[in-house]
């Protein structure tokens, strides 16, 4: 089995534990990386051409009107293939109840029919959001695992629940 890590996380300004703190590396960075491990798996991380703003309020403005407009950030570069891979997780941050819109512009256009489709998201207080009904409305064909939501603010400590998880559902 092959299995392959989509993620997108931002680092800087971020919302934890009701207040905006300066990040290092995103929180979904950490949980890509525990999942590499877990898995063995590829990793494909999402950057997008126009930065987010820097300042998080900003940030989270722009990020509703992508949501409001249906919107797909232009890419730094794009996933052509995935045929290869049996397993793929897709992790974000919770962004007005679902993935960032680029995580969309990421994965609309691959062929997920067959694929094993796990969808974790960090959140501070949202959970998984509406993000896995949102993925089953474009993923055809896939299968889906049952997804996972971490607290943004508890992912460094939660290495032992995403290799579980992990393993329960490849």
């Amino acid at each position: 089995m092959k299995n392959l890590v989509i993620y997108y996380s931002r680092s800087g300004e971020n919302y934890v534990n009701g207040k905006v703190t300066n990040l290092a590396k995103g929180n979904t960075e950490y949980i890509a990386e525990f999942i590499r491990d877990a898995a063995n798996a590829d990793v494909f991380k999402i950057e997008t051409v126009k930065q987010y703003a820097a300042n998080y309020m900003d940030c989270i403005r722009e990020a509703q009107k992508e949501l409001d407009s249906a919107a797909r950030p232009e890419l730094k570069k794009h996933l052509d293939d995935i045929s290869e891979y049996d397993n793929i997780f897709i992790a974000g941050p919770c962004w007005w109840g679902t993935y960032p819109m680029a995580v969309f512009s990421a994965i609309e256009g691959l062929d997920f029919t067959g694929k094993t489709v796990l969808p974790l998201m960090t959140h501070e207080g949202s959970g998984l959001g509406h993000c896995e009904r949102d993925l089953k409305n474009i993923l055809k064909g896939a299968k889906f695992a049952p997804g996972l939501a971490v607290h943004g603010a508890d992912v460094k400590k939660s290495e032992s629940v995403i290799v579980n998880w992990v393993r329960k559902n490849i």
